[in-house]
């Protein structure tokens, strides 16, 4: 059978031992948290021996009434320091003359326990001296008491909230030792159900006294209480005693109830279960606990880590399931409780309601920019309290209030959101589900969360102009593109028509010119496709590649210098891409070469396999260029040093595209001495073509 005694004091020098930990860790060498230390170290420590004691593994009971007497002793020097620091200098003599006597009290206590079986035995009737040790320690229970009392009664209006909870939980402490030995002392021994629950008695002071710790600064102690623990905790207690109300009801029903008695029993149990869940899922009753946690057993209303982690986290999170301006709404309410709330924004002349949060859609409002109220939020960035508007106006001198806030119901708090000097908008917010005492650190929590939202806002609007900013890049870089092409055209009509004087007689410039011609129409008809659908739409097919870069050279074949082709490839070559396309930028590359190099300079093109990629190399004895302009201006969009001729997107599109088919382009130069074009692309391997190069190299093999 489980041993009351032995849980109860096992309770009691767990929590004790538990304080201990988390003040030793906060500690910082002050002599007012050193003796709570000690205080909750000697605690900790009787109730351990009690309960070793009561279990019968530890038999010695004259340390047992040593450990008795000094936790009196520690825990009356503990509150005698508290007094000493508030007390006038003229009580002091008396507080330290009280303290003397009380330590008198506590070594004669010490003496007796010690001796206790000579003097029981010689000097004293054990019943007389069991008497005297009951007298003592009632007599350092109402010390303790009258300690406690003038503790609470000599702090400063204003700082009681600091000290009340240590004044309860050791008064507490105190008063049930002086009952119990009181009692003892009429009856002449001590009731065992008394001392039994002593210490699980004194394990329920312990929450009051770390709550007092975390509110003493001066104590030098840093003690954390996470405020969801502490929430959770209060729920479940509550539910707890809940439950344990509605089962001697529900006990009280079936056992008076009569015939229906058990069928009432069920059906008032039922009916409690689902209040409870419905309790417990109320956002108003929530709402309610946190705020009276916060203010009751924290030195500030909010954990501001925990807090900005909640808001940063609604911003992120909701970003990507709903409107993130209503997410800006749900942020900042939720510091406040509040239900529902309107977000105003806008630009130009006036403001309008741009998202709303648990509101119906109101009617069409605008808030002019020039209007006294939007100049007051401006100017001040202050958060405005309608309740204090009405109570003390002239905290808010200047500022007139909008019809519709004057006539929306619930309105209780505007937010101004300010950004880098500007109003970007602001948000009127419902009153709370709880509670909430608006006072200097909600008011700097909402200003600091309305600088974030307003910034957050700022960064969207920022990426959608960027992202229109981006469309219409996107839509210069076509026609960018188109008028490339359209100038490459131009230049080949061009040269047909001044050559067409002097050779329109020769059949093979007639020939020329019609296949030029053809691919001319073939260029246009994309380009026309392009204006229509706005994209490039073309798509990849197989292509000989030895054959599209000699018909390139030979379009380019009529300028000086005439290019020259070097095919080490083989007759065929199949690489997947759009004709015209890689017929351009490969045609590209060679026409700059071209203007690049000098007349009775060379231009060749080469085109060799290299394992599974086909590489066109166009190099040329030109001008060359600097590695600096390679790296910073060569591949630079409408970057060029050809003046009015030059559109400055070849290079770049001919390498932008060459990347798309899995390609790359490189290029090597030195000035005064010619330029390298590296081209590579996936060459696709033909079956036939494999099949027949696996017979040719076993041949080769013998």
């Amino acid at each position: 059978m489980i041993n009351v005694g032995v849980v109860s004091y096992t309770a009691g020098a767990v929590a004790f031992l538990i304080l201990t930990l988390v003040l030793v860790t906060g500690w910082r060498g002050r002599l007012q948290g050193g003796l709570l230390v000690l205080a909750s170290t000697v605690s900790a420590t009787w109730a351990g021996g009690l309960a070793l004691q009561t279990a019968g593994i530890w038999t010695a009971p004259q340390l047992t009434a040593v450990l008795e007497t000094l936790r009196f002793m520690v825990w009356l020097l503990f509150l005698l320091h508290l007094l000493d620091s508030v007390h006038a200098p003229d009580q002091r003599r008396l507080v330290r003359i009280g303290s003397v006597a009380l330590y008198g009290v506590c070594a004669a206590l010490v003496t007796v326990s010690l001796a206790y079986p000579a003097l029981a035995g010689w000097v004293l009737n054990p019943q007389l001296l069991a008497k005297i040790v009951f007298i003592g320690y009632a007599g350092l229970s109402v010390s303790g008491l009258w300690l406690v009392e003038l503790l609470f009664r000599n702090t400063r209006q204003e700082s009681r909230w600091a000290t009340k909870f240590l004044c309860l939980g050791v008064g507490g402490m105190f008063a049930y030792d002086f009952f119990m030995y009181s009692d003892a002392l009429l009856f002449s021994h001590i009731d065992p159900s008394y001392w039994s629950a002593r210490g699980a008695i004194d394990a329920l002071v312990v929450p009051l006294i770390a709550v007092s710790a975390a509110r003493n600064p001066q104590w030098s102690l840093d003690v954390f209480v996470s405020r969801r623990i502490v929430l959770h905790t209060a729920t479940l207690l509550s539910a707890g005693a809940y439950l344990l109300l509605m089962a001697g009801a529900g006990y009280y029903i079936k056992v008076f109830g009569g015939h229906w008695g058990p069928v009432l029993q069920v059906v008032f149990l039922f009916g409690a279960g689902v209040m409870l869940l419905a309790l417990m899922f109320s956002g108003q009753l929530r709402a309610q606990i946190r705020v009276f946690v916060s203010k009751n057993f924290f030195n500030y209303q909010y954990d501001y880590r925990e807090e900005w982690l909640r808001f940063t986290g609604t911003l992120s999170r909701c970003r990507e399931h709903a409107d993130p301006k209503v997410c800006v709404i749900t942020a900042i309410a939720n510091i406040v409780e509040s239900p529902s709330g309107i977000l105003w924004s806008g630009d130009g002349d006036a403001m309008y309601p741009v998202a709303r949060w648990n509101i119906p859609e109101p009617p069409p409002l605008s808030q002019p920019i020039d209007s006294v109220f939007v100049h007051f939020l401006e100017r001040t960035n202050w958060v405005v309290d309608l309740d204090e508007v009405e109570r003390s106006p002239e905290h808010y001198e200047g500022m007139r209030l909008p019809k519709w806030l004057s006539e929306m119901p619930k309105a209780w708090l505007v937010v101004p959101l300010p950004d880098e000097g500007r109003l970007r908008g602001f948000v009127v917010l419902s009153r709370p589900r709880a509670r909430v005492e608006f006072d200097w650190e909600v008011r700097d929590l909402l200003k600091t969360a309305a600088c974030q939202a307003a910034s957050y806002l700022g960064q969207l609007d920022a990426v959608k102009a960027l992202a229109e900013a981006r469309q219409f890049e996107g839509f210069n870089r076509l026609s960018a593109f188109l008028l490339h092409d359209l100038k490459n055209l131009i230049a080949q009509q061009s040269l047909i028509i001044n050559s067409a004087s002097k050779h329109k007689h020769n059949p093979a410039f007639v020939d020329d010119a019609v296949r030029i011609m053809e691919h001319s129409v073939t260029k246009m008809n994309r380009l026309m496709q392009l204006l229509r659908s706005g994209v490039a739409g073309s798509e990849s097919v197989h292509v000989d590649l030895s054959r599209l870069v000699a018909d390139v050279v030979a379009a380019r074949a009529g300028r000086e210098p005439s290019p020259e082709l070097i095919n080490d490839a083989g007759a065929e070559v199949i690489v997947s891409a759009d004709r015209d396309r890689l017929s351009a930028a490969i045609g590209n590359v060679v026409q700059n070469a071209q203007e690049a190099t000098p007349k009775d300079g060379k231009v060749v093109v080469r085109l060799t396999l290299e394992g599974r990629q086909a590489v066109i190399t166009v190099r040329d004895t030109g001008s060359g260029m600097a590695q600096t302009f390679i790296r910073e201006r060569l591949f630079r969009p409408f970057d060029t040093t050809k003046g009015d001729t030059g559109m400055g997107i070849g290079a770049y599109e001919t390498r932008e595209y060459v990347r798309s088919l899995g390609g790359d382009l490189q290029v090597e130069s030195v000035q005064d001495q010619g330029t390298t074009f590296r081209i590579a692309l996936p060459a696709i391997q033909d079956d036939g073509a494999a099949a027949r190069g696996s017979n040719e190299q076993r041949e080769a093999l013998g």
